[in-house]
């Protein structure tokens, strides 16, 4: 609800503070005074539009700023939370506008969006005006309003959901549909690589172990010289080989070391020396056992390693990848082969969301067809009781694509006068006549109301007398389940308020203000008494401006 509401120099306004309580709150005053610079004012932190025209003059910028208390508005404390502007359950709108037209709009303080302002507005407060902030003149409150009298609200938040889901599954699937359009060329280009990689069955490391069988076998002759040479050297020649050599000085350090123990590492040394020798000469040995000059052999490792450069090279990798990219076409070519199963998963998927939102929004029609009923039966028993005799109003349900709302487009359609078609409530109906609609709905959806403030801007327009005291019954009966403001030029209404705030104009030489105060019971009876003798106060006037409070306040 709203707790507070600040205006500083603001059209007529030099500075206004007031304090909303719960109940309904009448706003009354001469034609004039100004009474509508405040749901002006308050429009500005929902998000009107502004401009230099509402900076009283001599100022640099007038200021507004709003609180309300969302502890028991779920939906604006929801809206706060997914923004991090949540502060303690209070939402604070404060909005500036500057002599040079420039606006700003906060949200506890945060900078904030003016189309952002105005879908938080629409949580906490309802303005029903002839201007722009009527709910009536949208589609879309038909809708919620019809909705809430249904008790269909979350019901209604299970379709919008059911209807993002089955989209997201219908998009999933057409996207694999696309693809596997696509399949084919893909299928027959990796079945080509395949049969090439499949030909040439290349093993992990096996290239590796060609390249060196290769630079063996090409090098076989020279290979073969070196190694005899080096064998006779260390071994196996005529001419005193390393072996023998190591094997003389080994035999005089033997001898040499029984003269002087000093010499016996050296001595084992040498022996070590000569071991190994004669190892490294077996090792030579068996290496030309196995290497033998075999050109046939050569031509077949050649032979394969081209087919590996070969293919490595029309597929654009290194030769040693050509192994881990068979293994990679091997998986991309099962991942296709389940392609079939894929595409029917995500068609039963698609289906099974379909019917949850079919099944969900046919059901939703049903309760709205039911309400609408309903609800046009009792709208049309208070439009009567409030002068609107001839007035028909009707919920008119119409069939529409699926959507995130439903099967059905909801409008409310309107005849003041007898013989005259139903048509669009927002087309046909006069500002009086929209507000009184909106009062007789606002009234019968209290149970289910999920804006805790309402303002009603002048619904008493054109009646007076009997129905005047009925709207103001209905409006004090509507402050029972919500914070209700209004202004109202009837004392039948104004009677019936819980709080009564006076709106006057004071002129100076070359100034104009607006003050608004409250008013206690006496000063209440003289402005009721205003309000029904005019100019020429008399006491029989306050007698009954004094019967009217009483009766009020005793009902």
């Amino acid at each position: 609800m709203l707790t507070h509401l600040s205006v500083r120099h603001f059209a007529t306004v030099d500075q206004l503070e007031l304090e909303p309580e719960n109940g309904l709150t009448v706003i009354s005053g001469e034609t004039g005074a100004g009474k509508s610079v405040i749901i002006d004012a308050l429009g500005l932190t929902l998000g009107d539009r502004a401009d230099s025209s509402v900076v009283r003059h001599g100022h640099d910028r007038a200021e507004v700023l709003a609180t309300f208390d969302v502890s028991d508005n779920p939906a604006a404390r929801q809206w706060l939370s997914e923004r991090e502007l949540d502060d303690d359950n209070q939402c604070l709108l404060r909005r500036t506008v500057r002599a040079d037209g420039r606006s700003r709009a906060y949200v506890n303080g945060t900078p904030t969006p003016l189309a952002e302002v105005r879908d938080l507005g629409e949580r906490l407060i309802s303005i029903h005006s002839q201007h722009e902030h009527q709910a009536l003149l949208k589609k879309e409150a038909h809708r919620q309003l019809l909705d809430n009298f249904a008790d269909a609200r979350d019901l209604a938040g299970t379709v919008r959901e059911q209807w993002r889901s089955w989209q997201k599954a219908r998009r999933a699937h057409d996207d694999a549909l696309n693809q596997a359009r696509e399949q084919n060329e893909r299928e027959e280009l990796l079945r080509f690589q395949l049969e090439e990689l499949d030909a040439l069955a290349l093993q992990e490391g096996e290239l590796q172990e060609l390249e060196q069988e290769q630079q063996r076998l090409a090098n076989a002759e020279g290979l073969i010289r070196i190694c005899q040479q080096s064998l006779g050297a260390l071994y196996e020649g005529d001419d005193g080989t390393c072996n023998d050599h190591l094997s003389q000085v080994s035999h005089w350090l033997d001898d040499a070391r029984r003269q002087d123990e000093g010499l016996a590492s050296i001595a084992d040394t040498v022996e070590s020396a000569r071991l190994q020798v004669e190892a490294a000469a077996d090792d030579l040995r068996h290496y030309l056992e196995k290497l033998d000059l075999d050109p046939e052999r050569l031509s077949q490792v050649e032979e394969r390693l081209s087919q590996c450069y070969t293919l490595a090279r029309k597929y654009r990798i290194r030769p040693e990848e050509l192994v881990e990219h068979h293994q990679g076409l091997l998986s991309e070519s099962e991942a296709l082969g389940n392609v079939d199963a894929h595409l029917h998963a995500l068609a039963e998927a698609e289906s099974a969301a379909e019917k949850q939102y079919m099944d969900s929004a046919l059901t939703l029609g049903k309760a709205r067809r039911k309400a609408g009923q309903s609800l046009t039966q009792q709208v049309q028993k208070q439009l009567t009781a409030l002068g609107m005799k001839a007035a028909v109003l009707e919920a008119r349900l119409s069939e529409c694509n699926p959507g995130a709302d439903g099967l059905e487009d909801v409008e409310f359609l309107f005849s003041a006068n007898p013989g005259q078609p139903l048509k669009p409530l927002g087309k046909v109906a006069s500002g009086g006549e929209l507000s009184r609609v909106s009062l007789a709905i606002q009234v019968i959806c209290a149970r289910n109301l999920t804006v805790p403030s309402l303002v009603f801007d002048e619904v008493d327009v054109g009646v007076g007398g009997g129905v005047a005291e009925i709207v103001g019954r209905l409006l004090r009966e509507l402050g029972s389940h919500a914070q209700v403001l209004c202004i109202t030029h009837q004392a039948q209404v104004a009677s019936q308020g819980h709080q009564h705030w006076q709106v006057s104009k004071i002129q100076g030489d070359d100034t104009t203000h607006t003050r608004i105060h409250g008013l206690d019971n006496a000063a209440r009876v003289e402005e009721l008494a205003r309000m029904l003798g005019g100019v020429e106060i008399t006491e029989s006037t306050r007698t009954h401006a004094k019967e009217m409070l009483n009766k009020a306040q005793a009902a």
